[in-house]
């Protein structure tokens, strides 16, 4: 065993939440006696004599903008230190194991992370070069010290005020198998509860310095509804004035809706579901298992409920037409949730990343064209230049708005010009402007 390890972990960006991923890195190490430091870049700048100083420099990637950013720091890093050992963890590691290879890394970790982590430090240079690991372990504690507060990440805007907002995640990985999911390649149906009571202390943690709101980061909130429902409600008891947020398929919210009203009782302000399309044929090439009806029903279900819906759409894929775009607009026109989208869910293109299962589909190996290793993912154009066209225009539009702080709804009215070239909908203007609860980052993915 090598005593005395000098690590930093790095994280480069985690959808504007302090990150989990490092955290959880940054107990198990400092439990082992190990001197870790914690760097957050999308905060605060790359720690330079944290980076010289180190033994091993390790990147935690959970999502495909954190893993692009990590392949602009990591010559840097090497050119710092080039005897440091660099290793990734997490979602997205295992996927881009080819591209991070040829950038140096040596130790590639997916899955639950954490242990091979810690035995990749403590055996050395006998550490295996890629693990994979989904097997169930005991979590602990995160341990968030050194990383920068929660006052300097997303807020939650809610009644004409902001509260601070943490972040914990209950279960990882996904019994599903939806085609384009990234948790699919590496998990293959299977999910890990993280244990009660280490999600507990968790947010006690980040309850005591200021979290009045937590979101809930599991890529399904009731994969396993019983240890779900649990922990929100030991948390509602413990901290009655936290508020959190929650991700759940419409499958999940159809299937487990007697218990949506104990989520709206015990303080969740909204939930994000995948909706991703509105046409029946692209979410069965999707794999999505359910339909533009049950979607529906899922946003009855929760308004009986009490509770928001804050759907997520992918409105451009190979498979998408002008006609069907327009059709999403007018849907969420007429069921009054143009203020509960985020704008940029209007110009999301599909992502076909390594190892995704959508390569299995004829039309997208005939779309896609070869690994574009810049963008990490394989590029593909539309049979109607015209679309490919106008998801370059409403995503640029949303984002320039964006970054000026322009209401939904008028964004909205922008993003239906654009597309129908024709007036707005009567009842568009008739609907009350609803005072939505949101997190100020914008981004998904």
């Amino acid at each position: 065993m090598i005593d005395g390890v000098r690590i930093l972990l790095v994280s480069t960006y985690e959808l504007g939440r302090q990150p989990f991923g490092v955290a959880s890195a940054a107990a198990w190490l400092r439990a082992r006696g190990h001197a870790v430091s914690a760097a957050d870049v999308s905060v605060a700048g790359l720690p330079l004599e944290a980076v010289r100083a180190a033994d091993l420099v390790a990147f935690s990637l959970p999502m495909h903008t954190a893993t692009r950013l990590a392949a602009r720091i990591i010559p840097r890093v090497r050119a710092l230190n080039p005897r440091a050992r660099l290793c990734c963890f997490g979602l997205y590691a295992p996927l881009n194991e080819a591209y991070l290879r040829g950038q140096g890394v040596e130790i590639i970790l997916g899955g639950e992370f954490e242990q091979p982590l810690a035995e990749s430090v403590e055996n050395g240079a006998e550490t295996p070069r890629s693990t994979v690991s989904t097997g169930r372990q005991q979590f602990l504690v995160p341990d968030r010290d050194g990383l920068p507060p929660l006052a300097q990440y997303a807020h939650l805007h809610v009644n004409g005020g902001t509260r601070r907002a943490g972040y914990t995640e209950a279960s990882r990985g996904c019994k599903h198998w939806c085609r384009h999911c990234p948790v699919v390649p590496v998990y293959r149906g299977r999910f890990r509860v993280v244990q009660r009571e280490i999600v507990l202390e968790d947010i006690r943690r980040q309850a005591a310095v200021g979290a009045r709101h937590v979101t809930f980061g599991d890529p399904d909130f009731f994969n396993a509804p019983t240890h779900a429902l649990r922990i929100v409600r030991a948390m509602h008891e413990e901290h009655p004035a936290v508020t959190y947020d929650v991700t759940i398929k419409v499958e999940h919210l159809l299937r487990s809706r007697e218990h949506l009203p104990i989520l709206r009782e015990t303080g969740c302000l909204f939930v994000t579901t995948a909706a991703e399309s509105l046409e029946d044929d692209v979410l069965a090439r999707l794999e999505k298992r359910h339909t533009r009806r049950d979607f529906m029903n899922a946003v009855s279900a929760s308004r009986q409920a009490g509770l928001m819906l804050a759907p997520t759409f992918i409105p451009f894929t190979p498979w998408t037409t002008r006609s069907g775009y327009r059709d999403l607009l007018g849907a969420l026109v007429d069921l009054d949730l143009v203020d509960q989208v985020s704008p940029v869910q209007l110009g999301l293109r599909l992502l076909i990343t390594a190892g995704s299962r959508l390569l299995e589909l004829p039309e997208i190996q005939a779309a896609a064209g070869d690994f574009d290793d810049a963008a990490l993912v394989y590029p593909w154009r539309h049979t109607d230049p015209g679309l490919d066209e106008l998801s370059a225009e409403v995503l640029k539009l949303v984002s320039a708005e964006q970054k000026k702080r322009t209401p939904r709804r008028d964004i909205f009215a922008r993003v239906w010009r654009l597309a129908c070239s024709d007036r707005l909908p009567d009842n568009f203007d008739l609907m009350p402007r609803a005072t939505v609860p949101y997190l100020d980052e914008p981004w998904y993915c």
